[in-house]
């Protein structure tokens, strides 16, 4: 199981979305306070579906707390000041990957402590960031491959019609 970890993230799509992800995954969600919205929000829940229900999450009062709560977790910090490309790490079964609030990523206070763990999605130019749901899918589904989709529906079934 992956753990996914928002640090004080600030619009509740993004947060619901991420959320109904780590559903479909089976991974854990940990938001670390303040959140810029409340968990009763309904574009929360709207982004999230009706899978909030089934969502694994907890929440901590601050970074600090989500440490003394989490002792020795493997936290991979997803970050655009990264030296490292997101596919160059090994992810391992129970890991963190973290993501940072929205309009100013994971501080850099807590990156430099964390370089050897820091990993960046690449992009073109200089754009700020790609959208936060997107950035969290992208980590934690090559997560998910590396340790071979463990778990999960590796083939679908057509509705109406059958695979020839």
């Amino acid at each position: 199981m992956f753990n996914i970890v928002l640090l004080e993230p600030e619009i509740p799509a993004n947060t619901g979305n991420i959320g109904r992800t780590c559903v479909a995954t089976g991974s854990r969600l940990h938001l670390i306070e303040p959140l810029g919205f409340s968990l009763s929000e309904k574009a929360l829940k709207r982004a999230g579906m009706d899978y909030w229900k089934d969502l694994d999450v907890t929440t901590y009062i601050d970074y600090q707390d989500f440490l003394e709560k989490n002792p020795g977790a493997k936290i991979y910090m997803a970050t655009t000041k990264a030296q490292k490309v997101y596919t160059e790490a090994a992810y391992e079964d129970g890991c963190y990957i973290m993501f940072g609030k929205e309009s100013a990523g994971i501080p850099e206070e807590i990156l430099v402590e964390n370089q050897e763990n820091c990993v960046r999605i690449p992009m073109i130019g200089d754009i700020r960031s790609l959208n936060l749901g997107n950035s969290a899918a992208i980590v934690l589904y090559e997560a998910l491959r590396q340790n071979g989709f463990a778990g999960m529906n590796l083939e679908g079934d057509l509705h109406r019609l059958s695979w020839k």
